[in-house]
């Protein structure tokens, strides 16, 4: 029976695997010196090597006849383990295997001992699809196995692993295989099975393969039968990017903001059964490309992926579209990429998203100034700070009167009596009130909402009587609607001032003037779309 090219070309040593020395030579290490770790955690991409050195590392620690940290291959432990037949290396897929049952069955079995080789070593594939209770099932036998126990667990995402779990490990980081280290593994293959595979041909595979070695040998295989040579064009043809000429006319089409033409494509495309997600991310793929070659057009070349033969289409919508633009064309089709993973309708998602991109929407929400409303805020306290303490009079309009800061009822019955007459006071007859701030910040503390509405006012006093003056009518409805809370202010006021005072207070703008500064600042706030109401009464 046939075998796969990515199974019968799988490292066997650990001088075999590409790409990942710093981890083997600490592995190899490790081995020669018998200091192996009891937990190891191997993380990385796909196809980077993660089982492949698991198993290379279970078949060392077992083989008596290892080699400078590698396995012989010639014992019957390694054959037995190449064959998958030795039970001294468990190998679990934790994505079938998830449930709390299996890692107890596996905790059970941890207790026996070896069989042939010095170590029961279990290997854990895609640890992270475990569920919560098996991680804890897994959680005590990790942090105190038995010394003959050994586990190295694998995952493509290291995120998901619990931080209790991941303590317990030595961790390794794969990172993505080289491309022309995959190319020249490629070579190599292609040399050992009488392959005709050009050097283009296995450069192109190598980008393709975005770092995974699995990848690449999987898509050599699949050339291998469907021509003779295997060059660049062979691949394209394999691989599904040639004639891809419908991604360049959407991109044109998005450049010259031609909606009815990028529409049209992707109609004809989804009449022909294109999966549109399919098709979103080769969009995102392009402009990637446009914006490499924008930002490094020295060094581009060695970072898109693309025909040779589209390079120059690509240079050409890089100087046709600025690179914010595409910046923002490729956050637009990422969002839409996430979204259509959840909407019921994936062609509405993505043509609505052509149609911002063609400019018929505009894409980045619309910056909200804010200064006319701050200019508005300055300008009322401008006009706080420019009211002198002892000014009340307006002498453009009707002098306004001062109001009882009480409820409708007498709030006590020994409410203090006037010893002055308002309405003769004079100017110089009211003296400012010097420690009206540390009344506000004292009502604060039993009081705070009430206080709040006490910012921006000041008072003075005459005789008895305290009188207190903003220019927003609303701290004196606040007041008037509750007695318990010119109580309060009253109460306050006298800890303070040691004596009981009359209350009265006034606005310096008519209701008037208040209606028309407080529809401007709404009208102002509708036009942000922010809904807001006027109370007349106030």
């Amino acid at each position: 029976m046939y075998k796969a090219l990515y199974r019968k070309w799988r490292p066997l040593t650990f001088d075999d695997v590409i790409s990942q020395q710093h981890i083997t030579d600490t592995l190899k290490n490790q081995i020669t010196s018998g200091k192996t770790a009891h937990a190891y955690l191997f993380t990385g991409s796909r196809g980077t090597g993660k089982t492949t050195c698991a198993r290379i590392l279970a078949k060392a620690v077992n083989c008596p006849h290892m080699k400078n940290g590698n396995p012989c291959l010639e014992c019957d432990i390694c054959n037995d383990a190449e064959n998958a037949s030795l039970t001294d290396i468990i190998e679990i897929d934790a994505a079938s295997n998830n449930g709390v049952d299996d890692i107890r069955d596996l905790r059970d079995g941890a207790v026996y001992t070896p069989e042939r080789g010095a170590y029961k070593v279990y290997i854990i594939d895609e640890v992270h699809m475990l569920s919560t209770s098996a991680f804890n099932a897994l959680l005590k036998i990790m942090e105190e196995p038995p010394s003959y126990v050994m586990f190295i667990l694998a995952t493509t995402e290291i995120h998901k692993v619990p931080a209790t779990i991941a303590s317990r490990c030595q961790r390794y980081d794969f990172r993505r295989i080289r491309p022309q280290d995959i190319a020249s593994r490629l070579e190599y293959i292609a040399k050992q099975e009488n392959l005709n595979l050009t050097p283009d041909g296995a450069s192109l595979i190598a980008k393709l393969a975005d770092g995974g070695m699995r990848d690449a040998v999987s898509l050599l295989d699949q050339c291998s039968v469907c021509a003779e040579v295997i060059n660049a064009e062979t691949v394209s043809n394999t691989a599904g990017i040639a004639g891809r000429d419908y991604l360049y006319e959407i991109l044109g089409a998005i450049s010259e903001k031609d909606t009815s033409k990028a529409l049209s494509v992707v109609g004809n495309l989804y009449d022909m059964s294109k999966d549109l997600t399919r098709l979103c991310e080769e969009l995102i793929t392009q402009l990637r490309n446009i914006m490499l070659i924008q930002v490094s057009p020295q060094s581009a070349e060695n970072l898109i992926i693309c025909m040779p033969d589209e390079l120059e289409r690509l240079n050409g919508l890089a100087r046709k579209i600025p690179l914010e633009e595409v910046m923002n064309e490729l956050s637009a089709l990422q969002k839409c990429r996430e979204n259509m993973s959840r909407v019921m309708n994936r062609r509405v998602e993505f043509e609505m998203t052509v149609i911002k991109l063609c400019g018929n929407k505009n894409n980045s929400p619309e910056t909200i100034d804010n200064s006319e409303i701050y200019d508005k805020i300055k300008q009322l306290e401008n006009k706080i700070n420019s009211v002198s303490a002892g000014n009340f009079s307006q002498p453009s309009q009707k002098q306004v009167q001062p109001e009882v800061l009480t409820a409708n009822n007498p709030v006590r019955e020994s409410e203090p009596v006037p010893n002055v007459d308002i309405k003769k006071l004079r100017q110089e007859d009211m003296i400012p009130c010097s420690q009206w701030e540390t009344i506000v910040e004292e009502l604060k503390k039993v009081k705070p909402d009430l206080a709040g509405a006490l910012d921006g006012s000041y008072a003075v006093t005459a005789g008895n009587v305290i009188l207190i003056t903003s220019i927003n009518r609303f701290f004196i409805q606040i007041f008037k609607s509750n007695k318990d809370n010119a109580i309060e202010l009253g109460d306050t006021i006298n800890r303070i001032l040691g004596q009981r005072y009359v209350i009265r207070a006034r606005c310096t703008t008519t209701v008037t003037q208040q209606q028309s500064m407080a529809e401007q600042i709404i009208q102002k706030a509708k036009s942000y779309g922010i809904e807001t109401t006027v109370d007349n009464n106030q």
